[in-house]
Formats: structure tokens, C-alpha cells, sequence
């Protein structure tokens, strides 16, 4: 029913706060996340409720994280790549960051 975009193997290596994760050209973010079973993405800033990515297409901002040190970026729209640094993001991301 689906076919994958780019390889089926995960040959890039991302780091999720530090840890390895096996990723695969031309994946999403998100995409990379979701396969490796991370159970949320950030958290809100008023409640710190955990989010997860809902749409996949960029409208709902669920899926934002910190992208090699800027933060709020949608996961869905950022294609992986090799030794890239991406971090959950607790809250709303610090001055500087966005």
C-alpha cells in the first residue's frame, strides 16, 4: 500500500539527545522517530503534555523539535542526515533558539 521515498535501509545515523539512530535517505525527521518508537516529540508550554507528530504535513505543529541547535522546527518537513543532532523539545524553545 505504501512505498517508501529514497533507500529502505538505514544507512545514516542520526543522534535523538545524544543516541544513535539508524535512519534512511530521504526520510523525514519525524518519519525516522516514529519507526524507532519515540513516544513524544516535545513537550506544550503550558502544560508539558507530551505531543507527538499528528498531521505530517506541516499544518498542526506537534511534531517540533530542536534541529542541530535551533529550536522549533517541524520534524515532518526536515529530511534526515548523516551525524545530525536533534533533541526532544520540552516547552517552547529558549530565546535564540527559533
Amino acid at each position: 500500500m505504501f512505498k517508501p521515498v529514497g533507500s529502505s535501509e538505514a544507512t545514516i545515523t542520526i543522534f535523538l539527545d545524544g543516541e544513535p539512530i539508524a535512519a534512511r535517505s530521504g526520510e523525514s525527521i519525524a518519519a525516522c522517530l516514529l519507526r524507532a518508537g519515540v513516544s513524544r516529540f516535545r513537550t506544550t508550554p503550558g502544560s508539558g503534555s507530551p505531543r507527538l507528530p499528528y498531521c505530517m504535513i506541516g499544518h498542526c505543529f506537534d511534531c517540533l523539535v530542536e534541529i542541530e541547535g535551533i529550536g522549533s522546527r517541524q520534524a515532518c518537513l526536515s529530511l534526515v542526515g548523516e551525524g545530525m543532532k536533534v533533541r526532544i523539545q520540552n516547552g517552547a524553545a529558549s530565546v535564540g533558539e527559533v
